[in-house]
C-alpha cells in the first residue's frame, strides 16, 4: 500500500497556449416572414413592431426542419471556412433551447451526421449560450482536452412562440450559426466576463413546464403536440440589458486589454435594436466601428444571433478577418457572457 508522498504523480493534459477562431458559418432557413403575417393575431402594425423592436422581418424554418438540420448546414460552412476536415473536432457544444428533448442531447446526432464520435454535448444559455461555447472551446483547446473544438448556436423558436401574445409574437426567429475554435501562436479569444442573477429566472421563461403540456396532449401524433411557449417580462428584461450589460462589455475591453476605439465590430446579441443603441451609447463607440443590426431580418435568433452576425458582416466585408470584435450575449436566467475575439 502507497503513502501520499510516494504515489506516482498524474499525467495530465496540455495544450496550445492560444486558441481562436479558425472559421464560421451560418444558416438561414429559406422560408421569410413579413411583420405583416403577424400583426392581425397580436391586433398591431408593422410601424408598431419596427419602432418597438427594429424587426422587419424574420426567418422560419420548415416545419419538417430541426435544430439538428439547420446546425448541420452551419457546421458543415464553419468547418469548410476553418480548413480543416471533421475528423480533427475533438469536441462538439451546441448552444441551444429549442432541441425539443431532454434528452439525448442534439450534439451527438449532429457529430453522428459529420461522421465524428469526439466528445458532443448541449449547454442551455439561452441567448448567451453561443459566447458560453467559445468560452468552454477556448479552455478546452489550452487545456489539452480537444485541438479544435465546434461551437454551434442554433434555435428553432418559433416552435415555442404563442403568436397571439403581443409582446413575444414578433420577437423571435429561426437559425444557427456556428464557429471552429483551435490552437494559435497568438491570443485569439480574451478573457470571458460571465454570470447570471437566477433571482430573475422567471423575467424570460416557458410558460408552461413539459409535463403541464404534455397533460393538454390529446394524441400522440407530433401535429397534435404544442410546445411550451417562451414568454418575456418586456421592461424589466430592456432596463436590465441597457443598464446592466453595457458594464459587462466594458469589462470584457478591459479584460482584454483593448479599447472601444481598437476594435473593428461590435456584435451584440440581436435582442432589440434599442438596447443594441443604447449599449453603443454607453461604450462610447467611435461611429466608424461597424455594428451587426442583424435584427431587422432574423429578429431574435438566440444563441444563433451572434454566430450568424459574424458570418454575414464576414461574407459582406463589413468587418475585417483578422479584426477584432467584441462580442456578448444575454439573456434568459438571466445569464450573460461577453469576449473579445479576433475574427477569423
Amino acid at each position: 500500500m502507497s503513502t501520499l508522498t510516494d504515489r506516482p504523480t498524474l499525467t495530465t493534459a496540455t495544450g496550445a497556449q492560444y486558441a481562436r477562431l479558425w472559421g464560421v458559418g451560418g444558416y438561414r432557413p429559406e422560408r421569410v416572414v413579413m411583420n405583416a403575417e403577424l400583426v392581425e393575431a397580436i391586433d398591431s402594425s408593422d410601424q408598431w413592431i419596427q419602432e418597438r423592436s427594429g424587426i422587419v422581418s424574420r426567418r422560419y424554418a420548415a416545419p419538417d426542419e430541426t435544430v439538428v438540420d439547420m446546425a448541420e448546414h452551419a457546421a458543415r460552412e464553419a468547418i469548410e471556412a476553418a480548413g480543416i476536415t471533421a475528423d480533427s473536432i475533438g469536441a462538439v457544444v451546441m448552444a441551444t433551447v429549442t432541441h425539443p428533448y431532454q434528452t439525448p442531447a442534439a450534439a451527438p446526432i449532429l457529430a453522428d451526421r459529420l461522421g465524428i464520435r469526439s466528445a458532443a454535448f448541449d449547454i442551455g444559455a439561452a441567448c448567451a449560450g453561443y459566447c458560453h461555447g467559445i468560452a468552454l472551446a477556448e479552455n478546452m483547446v489550452r487545456g489539452g482536452s480537444a485541438e479544435f473544438v465546434l461551437v454551434i448556436g442554433v434555435e428553432k423558436l418559433s416552435d415555442f412562440t404563442d403568436f397571439h401574445d403581443r409582446g413575444t409574437a414578433f420577437i423571435f426567429g429561426d437559425g444557427a450559426g456556428a464557429a471552429v475554435v483551435g490552437p494559435s501562436d497568438t491570443p485569439g479569444i480574451g478573457p470571458t466576463i460571465w454570470g447570471s442573477d437566477g433571482s430573475n429566472y422567471d423575467k424570460i421563461a416557458q410558460r408552461d413546464s413539459w409535463i403541464e403540456v404534455k397533460d393538454s396532449w390529446t394524441a400522440v401524433d407530433e401535429e397534435s403536440i404544442k410546445f411550451p411557449a417562451i414568454l418575456m417580462q418586456g421592461q424589466p428584461v430592456f432596463r436590465w440589458a441597457v443598464w446592466g450589460m453595457a458594464p459587462v462589455a466594458q469589462q470584457a475591453l478591459d479584460a482584454a486589454g483593448i479599447k472601444a476605439d481598437d476594435l473593428d465590430a461590435f456584435i451584440p446579441h440581436q435582442a432589440n435594436m434599442r438596447i443594441i443603441d443604447a449599449m453603443i451609447k454607453q461604450l462610447k463607440l467611435p461611429s466608424d466601428i461597424p455594428v451587426a443590426r442583424d435584427i431587422a431580418e432574423t429578429a431574435n435568433t438566440s444563441a444563433a444571433s451572434i454566430p450568424l452576425a459574424t458570418e454575414r458582416m464576414l461574407r459582406e466585408g463589413q468587418a475585417p478577418h483578422g479584426g477584432l470584435a467584441l462580442q456578448i450575449g444575454f439573456g434568459a436566467g438571466l445569464v450573460f457572457a461577453a469576449q473579445v475575439i479576433v475574427l477569423p
